[in-house]
């Protein structure tokens, strides 16, 4: 497969790093020199210097025979003529990155395939469902539906006094098989674990569980799930604007916004339960004044990483319980996650999750880039007569940073045990590193 990724910014990189692991002949394209230089240690990366508006240079990176143009570029109006254009040379499909959530409306599909552009992406919207996602379940540091919401994927942090806490993975498991354990996050490293792994008070499980058994982990990871009365948006972002439009009427909203003329502007873009403050978010005294204190969530989501950590941080201290700070510097991470921030967002993830389904050979349905994990959680349909489907999954040797967290048969959920058996056209529900994302055609192919 043929690929070519216009943008070199933080989408196009990640993307572009992600698909290396996968030996798929990735092209690069941006007009700064500057910005394919990390591409030179990438064997699989070639990098090209251009315009993905310009026809010349399109050609020059062999358009006519892209099977995926992927345009990242960070004007909109860049991304939609770069796919008009290449869609017009020869690619075969077309994905561009925007930021007017307008052209996603159903009515508009049919409009923009006439024009060559064949789906589009808008970060900022799906980040504002994650925090949604976050405030329903704030107990949960990941909340992920599969299959619909036939399985859910939950990571949660636990703390010492959690009934799990110093108990082997063997000595969890019970024939009702409520729940897998597919990954634990222990400072910066992340198992796959087995059966002889120790739970450890501070270790970030990752859970996946039926919609019915979602309460049995809550109890498990000893977490209380409190009402979600009043909200703190820190920053009038898009991704501010548009989580306070997606979270339920009867919560209690105020974005607090430096600028003036911005604060007007949100105003009369919010729903009616969205109070707009001007004034500034790491003032102490203006915080105490709006009830920092009798507030159940603070989301900071302005567009500096560490200003969000920090305000999280403060936020904790006046005793809010759920505070969800948006990180957009990949190595601030692992710090907000030491800070214990409770749910980052990160919108490069995000994006080049979602357009990451489109480009694996398997039947991937969908992807997920886990921010606390350096791990993808994929949907993968098992073929007739695949590997995967010869053996019970305790004598299949998966590799070690590879696990199966559970699957659909007939529209109904299954958690995965050693004795079960993968059937052709079983959806299966597979969680690994990095490292083993090339290896899983090997078995579901």
């Amino acid at each position: 497969m043929k690929i070519i990724i216009a943008g070199a910014g933080e989408v196009g990189t990640h993307l572009a790093k992600l698909m290396a692991q996968e030996k798929q002949g990735i092209v690069l394209m941006d007009p700064s020199e500057e910005r394919l230089k990390f591409a030179n240690s990438y064997m699989e990366i070639l990098s090209t210097v251009g315009n993905p508006t310009s026809l010349r240079d399109l050609e020059e990176a062999g358009i006519k025979h892209a099977d995926l143009f992927v345009s990242v570029m960070p004007e909109e109006t860049t991304n939609l003529t770069a796919c008009m254009l290449a869609a017009n040379l020869g690619a075969k499909k077309t994905f561009a990155r925007i930021n007017n959530y307008e052209y996603l409306l159903p009515k508009n599909k049919e409009f923009f395939e006439k024009l060559g552009i064949n789906t589009m992406i808008y970060p900022e919207m799906l980040a504002a469902k994650e925090i949604v996602s976050a405030i329903k379940r704030p107990w949960s540091r990941q909340y992920w539906e599969l299959f619909g919401g036939a399985l859910i994927l939950i990571g949660v942090k636990v703390r010492e006094n959690a009934p799990i806490v110093d108990t082997r993975l063997m000595d969890l498991v019970n024939d009702k098989k409520l729940y897998h354990i597919v990954a634990i996050k222990r400072n910066n490293d992340t198992i796959i674990p087995n059966g002889t792994d120790l739970i450890e008070a501070g270790d970030i499980l990752f859970f996946t569980t039926t919609r019915e058994h979602v309460e049995d982990v809550q109890r498990y990871a000893g977490k209380r799930n409190p009402e979600m009365k009043k909200v703190v948006i820190m920053g009038g972002s898009r991704i501010g604007i548009r989580a306070s439009q997606y979270l339920p009427s009867n919560i209690r909203i105020k974005i607090i916004e430096t600028d003036k003329d911005k604060s007007f502007q949100i105003a009369e873009k919010v729903p009616g339960n969205v109070l707009v403050i001007n004034g500034d978010a790491h003032d102490t005294d203006l915080l105490i004044q709006e009830g920092i204190k009798d507030t159940d969530a603070f989301i900071a989501v302005t567009e500096n990483s560490s200003t969000n950590i920090l305000a999280c941080m403060a936020a904790k201290r006046f005793g809010v319980y759920k505070t969800i700070a948006n990180v957009e510097n990949l190595d601030y991470v692992p710090l907000a996650e030491k800070m214990d921030i409770g749910t980052i967002i990160n919108k490069k993830l995000i994006a080049a999750s979602y357009i990451y389904q489109f480009l694996l050979d398997a039947d991937v349905t969908n992807v997920k880039c886990l921010t606390f994990a350096d791990a993808e959680v994929a949907e993968l349909v098992a073929r007739p007569d695949s590997k995967i489907t010869k053996k019970p999954v305790k004598d299949l040797k998966l590799p070690k940073d590879m696990t199966l967290g559970g699957l659909l048969r007939n529209g109904e959920p299954i958690m995965v045990k050693g004795d079960t058996v993968i059937q052709p056209y079983d959806h299966v529900m597979v969680f690994c590193l990095d490292s083993a994302m090339r290896k899983l055609e090997d078995y579901f192919n």
